[in-house]
């Protein structure tokens, strides 16, 4: 893999981050290769600088990564993260190891993993205006507002009556998703380039508990019935409200995001003991 041009993009909240960008920035600049520096929080910005860009190399953690999916996926354009949060599923590399092994990465080292998406479609019950879609790599949620209180939520599966959850919420979580809110909702882990995704209730109440793994050709529909508002989240980082009898449609996306990993395939199972290890 031949790098002409690199995109740099940081949290801009965290200072670090920024910093690891500016060295990244400066490095690229004496190795001859053309870069740009994007704040995660800019999605407008990244693109317009990512046609024609070869790499992403996100400084962050992995919510920096989601919204910098949104982007780089449709432009079919790898990610590259450096850690600089918490968790780091997503990531390939510690800022040490980064500084490391810029050279290699240069040099064309390392392999590309696709991971699926999801693909979401809002329909206002009231207001059509509000109607639109979405693409998630990680998780798209209904769940209650701010007011303590749960809500009816019917699924039906492939234009079938599957259930109607009393709960917090319900979630359709991608396989990267299921290490994130799905496994704390007690969601099963998917290997990370599987294609099915999950169903996941929220705290349920008195109702179906058990989460369900969906193939990759299934459609979820989910119809919302609540005296109080709700909230739609796509990724952690898009949250809408929403009222009575809105629904959603979700399903496999066209869009996969690529990530250039430098460890061996195979990593997810020791990175998963790591992480989750407790």
């Amino acid at each position: 893999m031949i790098l002409q041009k690199i995109g740099i993009v940081y949290h801009p909240l965290n200072e670090q981050a920024f910093v690891q960008a500016q060295k990244l920035a400066e490095r690229l600049a004496k190795a001859g290769i053309k870069h740009w520096t994007c704040s995660a929080w800019e999605p407008n910005g990244i693109q317009g600088e990512i046609k024609s860009t070869d790499l992403v190399i996100t400084c962050g953690g992995d919510g920096t990564i989601l919204r910098v999916a949104q982007v780089a996926s449709k432009a079919e354009v790898p990610i590259l993260g450096i850690n600089l949060g918490r968790l780091g599923f997503m990531t390939e590399l510690t800022v040490s190891e980064a500084d490391k092994k810029l050279e290699k990465i240069l040099a064309g080292a390392g392999w590309i993993e696709e991971r699926a998406m999801l693909k979401a479609e809002l329909k206002s019950a009231n207001n059509r205006e509000r109607n639109q879609g979405f693409n998630a790599l990680n998780d798209v949620v209904i769940a209650r507002g701010e007011i303590a209180r749960i809500v009816h939520i019917t699924a039906e599966i492939d234009e079938r009556p599957f259930t109607t959850y009393r709960a917090d919420g319900v979630m359709v979580a991608t396989a990267t998703g299921s290490t994130g809110y799905s496994l704390a909702a007690s969601g099963p882990v998917l290997h990370p380039e599987s294609h099915n995704f999950v169903l996941t209730p929220i705290v349920p109440h008195l109702t179906l508990h058990y989460p369900l793994v969906l193939p990759p050709s299934a459609r979820v529909k989910l119809i919302l019935n609540t005296t109080h508002q709700a909230t739609l989240s796509i990724d952690g980082h898009t949250s809408l409200s929403l009222g009575d009898g809105d629904s959603l449609i979700v399903e496999s996306g066209p869009y996969k995001t690529k990530f250039l990993r430098l460890r061996a395939r195979g990593y997810f199972y020791r990175l998963l003991n790591q992480k989750l290890k407790g």
